[in-house]
C-alpha cells in the first residue's frame, strides 16, 4: 500500500496544474517491479516515467533514403526540449521534497521519508521506431520512450510493451511466470548477501526478461520444478543468441549495449542460482 500511495503522491505532484511544463502534452506512468507486479521486499523503490509528448527522438534504421528524406521534410525540431523538461521536473520535485531531491545519472531520485517509499523518476520524451514513413500520416512506428545519461548518451526503452508482454506471458504460463520472477530476485539477494554474485550482476529487470524467454512447458506444477526447468533450461537448450527483452525490441543478452544484458554476468546468475539450489 505504500508503494500505491508514494505513486499517487508524486503523480499528483508532477501533474499540479502549477507546473511550468501545465499545458504540454504528457504522461505520468508506472514501471519496474512494482508496475509490473513482480517487486519483492527488498525491491522497495517505486519507479516513475513522466513522458513528454510535444517532442519525440526516432529511429530511422529501418527506413529507405526516400522515407528519411520525406521524415526530415515533415517535422521542424522541437522549441521546448528533453532538457528544458528535465529542469523544470526537477524544479517541481525539488520545490516540494527540498534535499530529498537528488538529481542522478538516468534518473532523478526522491529519498524515503516516513511512510513514502524511495522513488526514481525518469524524465522522458517520446521515441519512435520507424518501419514506414510517406507522410506523418502514413507512417508505421514502434513507440517507447528515451532518455540521457550523464555522459549524454541516449537510451532508449519500451516500459509499455515490456509490461503488456510479461502479462501476456504470465497468462500463458498458467500464471507461474510473475511468481518465478519474484523466487529469482529473492535468490539473488540471498546470492548478493553470500557472496556469489556482486550487487548490480543481475538488474530485475534482465531477470524478468530471461524468464520472458523460458517455454512455457517449463513453468508447471511447482515452484521446485519450474526453477530447476528454468535453470536447466538455460544451461542445455537456451539459444542463447536469440533471447530477446521482454519488450521484443532489444536482443536480451549482448556486451556494450545498454539496453542488453553481458552474457558473462547472466551467466554468473546462473551458475550462482545453480549453486545456491543445489546447496539449499
Amino acid at each position: 500500500m505504500q508503494s500505491s500511495s508514494t505513486y499517487n503522491s508524486i503523480k499528483d505532484v508532477l501533474e499540479a496544474s502549477t507546473a511550468p511544463y501545465t499545458g504540454k502534452n504528457f504522461k505520468v506512468f508506472l514501471q519496474g517491479s512494482y508496475g509490473n507486479d513482480t517487486n519483492i521486499y527488498a525491491e522497495s523503490d517505486v519507479d516513475l516515467v513522466i513522458r513528454l509528448d510535444d517532442c519525440f527522438q526516432s529511429d530511422l534504421t529501418g527506413l529507405t533514403e526516400d522515407e528519411r528524406a520525406a521524415y526530415k521534410s515533415a517535422f521542424r525540431d522541437a522549441t521546448y526540449t528533453h532538457v528544458d523538461f528535465k529542469q523544470d521536473v526537477l524544479s517541481v520535485l525539488t520545490n516540494e521534497y527540498g534535499d530529498a531531491v537528488k538529481a542522478g545519472d538516468k534518473a532523478i531520485a526522491i529519498d524515503a521519508n516516513g511512510s513514502r517509499r524511495k522513488a526514481d523518476v525518469i524524465v522522458a520524451i517520446q521515441f519512435r521506431r520507424y518501419f514506414k514513413f510517406r507522410t506523418s500520416n502514413d507512417s508505421s512506428y514502434v513507440e517507447g520512450i528515451c532518455f540521457w545519461n550523464g555522459n549524454g548518451e541516449r537510451i532508449a526503452n519500451y516500459p509499455k510493451q515490456h509490461s503488456a508482454n510479461l502479462t501476456a506471458k504470465h497468462q500463458a504460463s498458467s500464471k507461474w511466470m510473475k511468481p518465478m520472477a519474484r523466487v529469482f530476485k529473492n535468490m539473488r539477494s540471498r546470492m548478493v548477501a553470500d557472496g556469489l554474485i556482486k550487487a548490480g550482476v543481475a538488474p530485475s529487470y534482465y531477470i524478468e526478461g530471461l524468464l520472458y524467454n523460458v517455454p512455457n512447458e517449463k513453468l508447471i506444477s511447482s515452484y521446485q520444478d519450474c526453477v530447476v526447468n528454468t535453470l536447466n533450461w538455460y544451461q542445455q537448450e537456451a539459444k542463447k543468441v536469440d533471447l530477446v527483452c521482454a519488450n521484443e525490441q532489444y536482443y536480451l543478452l549482448r556486451d556494450g549495449f545498454h539496453t542488453c544484458w553481458p552474457q558473462a554476468n547472466c551467466d554468473a546468475f546462473v551458475e550462482a542460482a545453480v549453486k545456491l539450489w543445489n546447496d539449499w
